[in-house]
């Protein structure tokens, strides 16, 4: 149990740290305006249309850093700050979700995999909750095996785990994607391409982070049930 609380201690001050360089950059990126004077939706509608994308709608949602693609109703949704932006962060931001749009239309294969694992993570942060308040309350007595319950919480947290390195590949590709056009259509300038690929970069490792720290709870979870088997 100490161990695991080190695990969670160790990667949420890891958590902390990139979210708040990440914020920082996006501050300091989003005083940077771009001599294209493009605004981030401009910047996405340009981008799905040069990728013939045309079913797909841009779309302003509220909150901060809430930027994000739903394949569900073909929408890319952006933030405020980045929605109205005229700046490197926004040029940045919209370009990369429109990235996930682009995965989409030409059927990326992990971003596939990603979507075919949603269902069973929820599923899976259900049964680990289930566990989680059963061992609360002595469920742990009703007489199931002790592996059993072993091989419940380790095969729920591997699929979590799994969906967390899924995601790394469709993340990075997604930002590839999104510089390589930026600088190609001629978006933004050497300086602001460097800009946005400094933002892009802090934003990928809080996937890293996440799924470094998924990785390290599984493993920790099979040495408790199964490192002491002969």
């Amino acid at each position: 149990m100490i161990f695991l609380i080190l695990i969670v201690i160790v990667f949420a001050i890891a958590g902390f740290v990139v979210s708040n360089k990440l914020k920082s950059k996006f501050r300091k990126y989003s005083q940077t305006a771009l001599e294209a004077n493009l605004s981030g939706a401009e910047i996405a509608k340009l981008m799905l249309a040069d990728h013939n994308i045309h079913d797909v709608q841009v779309v302003s949602v509220e909150g901060q850093l809430t930027d994000h693609y739903n394949p569900m109703n073909k929408t890319v949704n952006l933030s405020p700050d980045v929605y109205y932006g005229r700046n490197a962060a926004a040029a940045a931001v919209a370009a990369h979700e429109c990235g996930h749009a682009v995965q989409h239309a030409t059927q990326y294969a992990w971003l596939g995999i990603r979507s075919k694992l949603v269902p069973l993570q929820n599923v899976s942060g259900k049964i680990l909750n289930f566990v989680l308040i059963a061992s609360l309350f002595g469920g742990f007595a009703m007489g199931l095996p002790y592996e059993f319950i072993g091989y419940i919480v380790v095969g729920a947290y591997g699929i979590m785990t799994l969906f967390t390195l899924v995601t790394l590949p469709v993340e990075f590709d997604a930002s590839n994607r999104a510089l390589a056009w930026v600088k190609n259509r001629n978006i933004v300038t050497g300086s602001e391409y460097a800009m946005s690929k400094d933002a892009l970069t802090w934003a990928a490792m809080t996937y890293v982070v996440a799924a470094l720290a998924s990785l390290a709870t599984l493993a920790y979870y099979i040495f408790v049930f199964f490192g002491n088997r002969d």
